[in-house]
């Protein structure tokens, strides 16, 4: 893929976030995300690709943009034919509730490399770099954790895992304490927090809990950029959870890894903080219609780790970052 895709899909999760922004704290997810998705989408028409939405904001009678199979941009022998997962609003509660590490992300990898997840839960386990190849989903939380603590040197009373605030979690947060380690519970968005496993100033080490299973095909994208590690399982709760896995063939029983998640080595994942968080700044408003935002741009083969931190003169901006 061309390397200057990177940069083109930062303007893009730029944008959603520039609108979704306006509305942290006011109560309503369903405004902020239906203005980042509309932001999103303008700014994808403008961007040389021509993609296929393998994950999206659901199917096409349920999302009128964006929507699962949609063709973004045009078909042409010059331009990146790609699979685009996209969540333009991960944390819809963050935003509305005025809580950190609400983001607007997508992952971009050649066509065909991307798993069409259907939308149920997944369970799901994730670490950073310096514990790679010690986790695995079927184990039990004591043993990752104390394989995980190996590896990084630490501790099991300093090994920290988060876990998504919900009450299905309480039997692996009851385990984690047990053995001594330590919790960090977060509201939503467990994108941010699967990332978080490598970047040693989040203070996460590991990641276990059951989310959804499109955020876990963007969230490996993120963490095969970042020499990661994920593993996750299919989860449908219900038996429309279940038609849906029916309808992709999906396999209810199988681990899904790093490379049946995003396979190959090219990938582009970009996310652009929408309310801070451990990670990212989220977007600020300045007077004289200024604003500022903060992306992370992670690319593959290259390895490369980019972030970006932008002033946006609103006043110059197309109707998007209004």
């Amino acid at each position: 893929m061309n390397r200057n895709l990177a940069l083109n899909l930062a303007r893009v999760t730029e944008a959603a976030a520039l609108s979704a922004g306006k509305f942290q704290g006011k109560g309503d997810k369903n405004g902020a995300d239906k203005a980042a998705v509309d932001a999103m989408r303008r700014m994808f028409d403008v961007i040389e690709v021509d993609g296929v939405v393998v994950i999206g904001e659901g199917e096409i009678d349920e999302a009128p943009m964006l929507y699962i199979g949609e063709r973004i941009g045009k078909d042409s022998e010059d331009y990146d034919k790609v699979d685009i997962a996209v969540d333009p609003l991960d944390g819809t509660t963050s935003i509305a509730e005025g809580r950190t590490n609400a983001i607007a992300v997508l992952a971009v990898s050649p066509r065909g490399t991307m798993l069409n997840a259907p939308d149920v839960y997944m369970e799901k386990i994730a670490c950073g770099p310096k514990a790679k190849g010690q986790i695995d989903l079927d184990d039990s939380v004591e043993n990752n954790v104390t394989r995980v603590a190996k590896a990084l040197g630490k501790d099991i009373s300093d090994v920290t895992v988060a876990v998504l605030d919900r009450p299905r979690h309480d039997k692996i947060v009851e385990d984690v304490r047990k053995i001594g380690a330590r919790i960090k519970k977060v509201s939503d968005g467990d994108i941010l927090t699967a990332l978080e496993t490598c970047f040693e100033e989040s203070g996460v080490d590991l990641m276990i809990g059951i989310g959804g299973a499109p955020e876990g095909v963007i969230a490996a994208a993120a963490l095969k950029c970042l020499d990661g590690d994920f593993q996750g399982r299919l989860h449908p709760t219900d038996e429309a959870q279940m038609q849906r896995c029916k309808v992709l063939n999906s396999d209810i029983d199988k681990i899904y890894y790093l490379d049946d998640l995003v396979k190959g080595n090219e990938v582009i994942f970009s996310a652009t903080g929408v309310t801070s968080g451990e990670i990212l700044d989220g977007v600020k408003y300045h007077k004289n219609n200024v604003a500022t935002t903060e992306s992370l741009v992670l690319r593959l083969p290259s390895g490369t780790i980019r972030r970006i931190k932008s002033t946006h003169k609103l006043s110059q901006k197309p109707s998007y970052a209004k």
